[in-house]
């Protein structure tokens, strides 16, 4: 597919009609029962999660993001008796062990009627963790046009995760119209889910469960793990007229050495689980190229890849693959790192050549919306026609809604 100008890729060409009903307000019962569409070449199949190891072929390898969903929505109480919410970003120094200090954290943060936040007030939230009465307190650092800084403190020996845990709540998505309930701690989390950090949930992920894992693994499909703490910038519409005036969020991810190693073999078909798996694993490969051609990789280093700039690492002629995971791995190895750490606001749109997914599990996503954009890189023109037969036979959309296989047109199952 021959790379598109982003200038000409125009949102209006990527919407649909969602009916609000076909939003999944809820998780079915379980979570493997969610219905799943196989899309390869002219092909459309229909089937469920709990038959996907009979869709993919031996030797496939799933990437799953193992990202775990932080209570990231807090309220706190103004002294004329007001609410403010304050929705958890990420930490200011871009740091996840962060979560982890006591008595007093930075973070970036969106806050609701911030314009009531007057004269540096501080404000407070009582709460109660391990038995114990804490007061939250937050003060205003600083606001600028995305987010704004605040300082949380609280003196006692509780992590601020523990504090969090007590105050927050699980951030649904803005669409689901509903008030968070007990069962959205245990359903808005991926059954793997382990390191803190996201304010959403790798969707994706959220229809396997140990049975369907187990399944799989008896059937020779592999799985490895990876990390990408999943933004609230997942959610933001694209406003401009077309793509290239769209700023694409940066997430942090990390990646150790076994998924590496699992992408070194030129045998696996690599299909991630979830487009934040895709975009960590497409961005690694790139952050990979820039490596290469400078020839080192610097202990404990952030690596980074802005938006288009694979656009501009393709003219250089990239290398395999295999070449650029086999030479991360030997650097990992002779500098004794264990995990890649890095960030990426990389933008996946129609002509982009994927370098290392053969397919993806994924959702169904909004209309008008990066993911969406993402969907019709890998399969082209053909997003249409998956999405109107998902409509037409009754799909769930969305976070809790079912899902799709979708393979790249030179791909087999």
């Amino acid at each position: 597919m021959q790379r598109v100008n982003p200038e000409n890729i125009r949102i209006e060409d990527y919407d649909y009609l969602l009916p609000p009903d076909r939003i999944a307000e809820k998780p079915l019962e379980q979570r493997d029962s969610s219905k799943l569409l196989i899309s390869k070449g002219d092909e459309i199949r229909h089937s469920f999660y709990s038959n996907l190891a009979n869709a993919l072929s031996f030797k496939t390898a799933l990437f799953f993001n193992n990202t775990r969903v932080i209570p990231a929505r807090l309220h706190f109480i103004k002294s004329s008796g007001g609410v403010i919410e304050v929705f958890l970003l990420e930490p200011e120094t871009g740091n996840y062990e962060d979560l982890y200090q006591k008595t007093a954290v930075f973070w970036k943060c969106m806050v609701g009627g911030v314009k009531k936040w007057k004269n540096q007030e501080i404000l407070t939230s009582m709460l109660v963790v391990n038995n114990k009465d804490v007061m939250l307190e937050a003060h205003l650092i600083s606001k600028s046009q995305n987010y704004c800084t605040i300082k949380f403190v609280w003196h006692t020996e509780n992590t601020f995760l523990e504090v969090i845990n007590a105050a927050g709540q699980i951030p649904l998505p803005p669409y689901i119209k509903r008030e968070v309930d007990e069962n959205d701690k245990l359903r808005y989390q991926t059954v793997y889910a382990h390191h803190n950090g996201s304010v959403a949930a790798p969707t994706a992920g959220l229809h396997f469960n140990e049975q369907l894992m187990e399944r799989l693994g008896m059937a020779g499909i592999s799985s490895s793990f990876l990390t990408l703490h999943v933004g609230a910038g997942t959610f933001r519409p694209v406003s401009a007229e077309t793509i290239a005036g769209h700023e694409m969020h940066e997430e942090h991810f990390e990646v150790d050495m076994d998924a590496l190693q699992a992408l070194t073999d030129e045998t696996n078909k690599i299909i991630p689980v979830g487009t934040t798996s895709m975009r960590t694993l497409e961005s690694l490969y790139w952050i990979g190229v820039k490596l290469l051609k400078e020839g080192k990789l610097t202990d404990q280093q952030l690596l980074t890849l802005n938006q288009w700039e694979d656009k501009e690492l393709s003219t250089l002629s990239p290398p395999p693959k295999s070449v650029v995971f086999k030479w991360l791995l030997a650097q990992l190895s002779a500098k004794g790192i264990q995990k890649l750490r890095g960030k990426t606001g990389i933008c996946i749109v129609p002509g982009y050549q994927f370098r290392v997914c053969d397919g993806l599990i994924t959702n169904f996503h909004q209309p008008r919306s990066t993911l969406l954009l993402l969907i019709a890189a890998m399969v082209g023109d053909k997003w249409k026609y998956i999405y109107e037969t998902a409509l037409a036979s009754d799909y769930r959309f969305l976070s809790y809604g079912d899902g799709c296989l979708l393979m790249l047109p030179d791909q087999s199952f």
